[in-house]
Parts: structure tokens; C-alpha cells; sequence
């Protein structure tokens, strides 16, 4: 029997952004509630002498891993295209206190979901 099991845990942040070039409302400024679900696939550890006995990954540890790299640095943050003329507008709002992360693509849900995925693959292959 085949063990592969799929669990998920949801995340939730606020983010801003701008769609530089897009022709409806998305072109301002502005923000919304992002729900993240990241889906780990795998086995349950077989271990019983295993802490994690039972666990495809300790919830813990994978709080930690999207907190540092997606949820913290996202949210309440503004996110910008470094290849669009928002460049002065997020130099000011940084300037005045304000979160801003630039980004080198358009920052639609789609492409920042991508991007989640990039950054936790990699922290992945670390730990």
C-alpha cells in the first residue's frame, strides 16, 4: 500500500500592489487578503523513534519556513515591478516608512505564487 499522503496548511497576509501596463482598476494601487495553502506531499515518518513519528513534516517547522519567507517579509507590504516606472513611487513610500518589496515580474497573484514556491523550494533544499 502506498502511503503518499497530501496535507495542507493555510496562510493568511495582507499585500498591496500595482499592475503596471494592466488597462482595468488593478493598474492603482491597492491591496487584498492573500490565503496561501501550501499542500506537502509525502510519507508519515515510520519511525516510532522518530520525534516526528507520523509526520510528513512537523507543522511547526513549516510555519517557520513560510512565515520567513513569504508571510513576514509580504505582508502589509507594497509590491512593485523594479521594470515599471513605479520606481519613484516606491522610493517615496519606502522613504516615508512604508514596506515595499520590488519584484522583476508583473505582481499578480499568479506570478507571486510562483515566486512562494521558488523561495520555499530553496529553503527546502537547505534544511
Amino acid at each position: 500500500m502506498d502511503n503518499t499522503i497530501r496535507v495542507t496548511k493555510e496562510f493568511k497576509f495582507e499585500t498591496g500592489h500595482a499592475l503596471f501596463g494592466y488597462d482595468g482598476l488593478c493598474k492603482n494601487v491597492h491591496g487584498h487578503s492573500y490565503k496561501l495553502s501550501v499542500t506537502l506531499l509525502g510519507k508519515p515518518i515510520e519511525d516510532s523513534s522518530n520525534v516526528k513519528f507520523g509526520m510528513v513534516m512537523d507543522f511547526s517547522d513549516l510555519k517557520t519556513i513560510v512565515n520567513k519567507l513569504i508571510v513576514k517579509p509580504f505582508d502589509h507590504a507594497t509590491v512593485l515591478n523594479v521594470n515599471s516606472p513605479h520606481k519613484e513611487l516606491a522610493d517615496s513610500m519606502e522613504h516615508g516608512g512604508h514596506k515595499i518589496i520590488r519584484v522583476n515580474y508583473q505582481p499578480t497573484s499568479e506570478m507571486m505564487v510562483i515566486d512562494f514556491a521558488e523561495k520555499s523550494a530553496l529553503l527546502c533544499l537547505l534544511i
